[in-house]
């Protein structure tokens, strides 16, 4: 194996160089190599991806679909994602100028951003939420400023939003990013509170980040799309991962108005060039023939969440009922008197069950864990039967 020569050890990007990896991964991989560990950590769907769907990736491969599509993805997926998108959300984009297929929701939110910033500029990014924006935000020279909503019930107030814009200046915020139904909360949005930011920001230059990639997993109230609310501001990322348990084929996508559109298709050009094509025919084929395929998925992942959040009360972990998604996040009694890191390193090393830190999902997260429910009823069963003994050991 070669070693890095000494020459170029401190040829760095000064800005990647110091960050680690999203910790939702470390502890992830970490509590892996525990033997017989129950591992409730991934936002993984347990689901196999429908055989109508796998069926449409391999007629691609056999009709020789070898070559570079589209660079914004090939026109029979975009104008699947901009039918579907009207039919379930009632909003409308143009597949030809409004729609970028991407190497899944990641890319399309590096890509957004990477639209918008200049170094120096701000990203307003309620937390709790998903860990990649910090990172993402700083790499590409913005400052990411983070509004912990944690005593507002994980929600971002019309009134809190308009605070932080005037504390860190109108003029220096560029955008803010929303993630909902939220990773890790589980909070979901009513039409009432989008509007409340909605009148905060159409009168502000900025942009909002919409991230809807659970959008089809609700629990109750149908999902509103910000996009219906505000167009002409908001970039929407959306994808197949969650919902039909395609995570591995890499496909999210960018809906937004064309002039935006535009800048954010450069950078993608420049990144990847274009999306692979049995992934986008099996993209479009979900989104075609397939668009109910999420609801028996949902259906389960509702059994599972009423089981769990009603275990995790009951041992006495104060948890809300999540609105959607596929995640709780719970409180750590304070008597306890460890750190988010400190209950998560515990419970996998003596309780044998693996979960997130909250402080993995920004600032707002500390004193919380988060568990995902993208498991096997059995094995959330028994981690919960651990976890109740792990912590009449710990009150003990």
């Amino acid at each position: 194996m070669p070693e890095l020569d000494s020459t170029v050890k401190n040829v760095v990007n000064e800005t990647i160089e110091p960050m680690g990896i999203s910790q939702i991964r470390v502890f992830a991989e970490k509590f892996a190599k525990i033997p017989g560990l129950i591992k409730l950590t991934l936002g993984e769907p347990d689901f196999n991806v429908p055989e109508h769907v796998k069926k449409a990736a391999i007629e691609s491969i056999n009709a020789n679909d070898s070559h570079y599509s589209a660079q914004k993805g090939i026109i029979g997926l975009r104008k699947a994602i901009s039918n579907y998108l009207s039919k379930r959300f009632e909003i409308d984009y143009d597949p030809e100028t409004e729609i970028i297929v991407t190497i899944g929701a990641t890319e399309a939110i590096f890509d957004s951003l990477a639209a918008i910033i200049n170094p120096g500029d701000k990203v307003l990014i309620p937390t709790p939420t998903f860990a990649l924006y910090i990172p993402i935000v700083k790499i590409l020279g913005g400052i990411p400023v983070q509004v912990n909503t944690t005593d507002d019930g994980f929600r971002l107030t019309g009134k809190k939003l308009r605070d932080v814009i005037a504390r860190e200046g109108a003029d220096k915020v560029k955008a803010l990013i929303l993630n909902f139904p939220g990773n890790p909360t589980g909070f979901v949005y009513s039409k009432d509170e989008l509007q409340e930011i909605v009148d905060v920001v159409k009168s502000k230059e900025m942009y909002v980040i919409s991230d809807e990639i659970y959008a089809e997993l609700t629990y109750g109230e149908k999902h509103i799309s910000l996009a219906k609310l505000m167009p002409g501001k908001t970039i929407l990322i959306n994808g197949l991962s969650k919902s039909h348990a395609m995570t591995g084929y890499r496909i999210g996508y960018i809906a937004a108005p064309k002039g935006f559109v535009t800048n954010a298709a450069k950078m993608h050009a420049f990144v990847v060039t274009a999306p692979s094509n049995p992934a986008q025919y099996a993209a479009k084929e979900a989104l075609t023939n397939g668009i109910d395929d999420c609801i028996p998925m949902r259906d389960i992942y509702q059994e599972r969440r009423d089981y769990i959040v009603d275990q995790l009360n009951d041992i006495g972990y104060e948890t809300k009922l999540p609105e959607g998604a596929f995640y709780t996040f719970s409180k750590i009694p304070t008597e306890f008197n460890l750190t988010a890191v400190e209950f998560a390193n515990k419970l996998a090393e003596e309780g044998k069950v693996g979960v997130t830190p909250g402080t993995a999902f920004g600032e707002g997260g500390e004193g919380h864990f988060r568990m995902s429910y993208a498991s096997s009823i059995e094995d959330i069963k028994e981690a919960m039967k651990r976890l109740r003994i792990f912590t009449e050991n710990l009150k003990n």
